[in-house]
């Protein structure tokens, strides 16, 4: 049984794989998208539990696409973490000002953003899932 739905969002293909290969290990269901308009799409069909948002991308950047997220009633609920080589303070407040939930800078831990993800979902125990 999946732990949950993410959203994993980046124009570069080698980032996708390796969050794809390492949510997946964590049981988690994965659905990919390569830029900010792909991504809006697939949030409409997918509905997934949280969305791993990169920043530098073509067609719509991830603060654009965080923006037109969070600004969305149907979805706005959705938390987002920004995933980002800008890793200046300027560039993580920008992010939470569009309505990021967290900024992970580039280069990452995969582990560390499971660690993260799994806080942010407040993951499930087997007596609440019950219950």
């Amino acid at each position: 049984m999946s732990k949950g739905k993410i959203l994993v969002v980046d124009d570069e293909v080698y980032i996708v794989h390796i969050l794809d290969f390492s949510l997946g290990m964590e049981g988690y269901e994965v659905v990919t998208a390569l830029d900010g308009e792909e991504a809006l799409a697939k949030v409409k069909s997918e509905n997934p539990d949280l969305i791993v948002l990169d920043i530098m991308m073509p067609k719509l950047d991830g603060y654009e696409t965080c923006r037109i997220l969070k600004s969305d009633p149907e979805v706005k609920h959705i938390p987002v973490i920004l995933l980002s080589a800008k890793g200046r303070n300027v560039d993580q407040q920008m992010g939470f000002q569009v309505g990021a939930d967290d900024y992970i800078t580039k280069p990452f831990s995969p582990r560390k953003l499971v660690e993260r993800i799994k806080l942010i979902l407040g993951q499930p125990s087997a007596q609440r899932a019950a219950g």
